[in-house]
């Protein structure tokens, strides 16, 4: 009988401490948008490798040669 009386107030305080970061949660936005995410994985990139952009060569401008090993331009 002697626990209820750290068990109660224990669970309270956690009651209190998930509403308050649920609460924050939805102040801060993370519910706002559920369905882009998984609509943002299926939607196509125009450029398929990323180093693309940053001026380094494309995946086809690249060969491998036996003798000198992998990504040697030709």
């Amino acid at each position: 009988m002697d626990i209820l009386y750290l068990l109660i107030p224990l669970s309270l305080v956690l009651v209190f401490v998930i509403a308050a970061v649920f609460w924050w949660s939805l102040k801060s936005g993370q519910f706002e948008d559920l369905e882009g995410p998984g609509y943002r994985i299926l939607m196509d990139d125009d450029k398929a490798n990323g180093e693309e952009k940053h001026g380094s060569p494309s995946a086809k401008e690249q060969t491998v040669d036996s003798d000198q090993g992998a990504g040697v331009h030709k």
